[in-house]
């Protein structure tokens, strides 16, 4: 995926400044797709060359230089292009697997502490999207086709906080157990 795509996404929800954008994106497509605001500032002038968004002054940007941008057609065209083709899987590529390894053949390295710290982070971004499903995806609530799949994707953040949650306790009572 690219950042264009990500951006896309987000414009054709809601047209918005670059800074109104990258505030939107940190609280929705930032939970699983990183970007700087620089780095999103570039990408719209990119996708602004390419014909794929529009700008115009914003009506509330006095002297500013603020731009609100939109969707253009060709825009909207390479979004559906590219949300049809598939998705190479993810690979799990983390250091700490590694680490984990060299414990095994090795002896014990101590990794407690850092499994702890990592459990103390997912446990943390767990919660936060557990207080976000229950303001924005209440329990009976009727919910739109469009808020059904954004519900479906932070459920994938938290069974994916949640698994490393429960993985850790494990590893942590494997590792005490070896050392014990």
């Amino acid at each position: 995926m690219s950042l264009a795509h990500a951006l896309l996404t987000s414009l054709q929800e809601k047209s918005s400044s670059g800074y109104d954008l990258a505030r939107r994106f940190d609280k929705s497509i930032g939970f699983f797709w990183r970007a700087t605001h620089q780095q999103i500032y570039r990408e719209l002038a990119r996708m602004e060359a390419a014909g794929w968004i529009a700008s115009q002054a914003a009506p509330d940007g006095g002297r500013t230089r603020k731009k609100l941008y939109q969707v253009c057609p060709a825009g909207r065209k390479e979004l559906k292009r590219w949300a049809r083709e598939p998705a190479p899987m993810v690979e799990l590529r983390d250091e700490l697997m590694v680490r984990l390894r060299a414990d095994a053949v090795i002896g014990p390295l101590g990794l407690d502490q850092e499994i702890e710290r990592r459990a103390a982070l997912h446990a943390e971004k767990l919660a936060a999207y557990e207080a976000i499903e229950a303001r924005d995806f209440p329990a009976g609530a009727e919910l739109s086709r469009e808020a059904r799949i954004q519900h479906l994707i932070l459920k994938t953040g938290i069974m994916y906080e949640a698994s490393w949650v429960t993985w850790s306790q494990e590893a942590l009572a494997v590792l005490r157990d070896a050392q014990g």
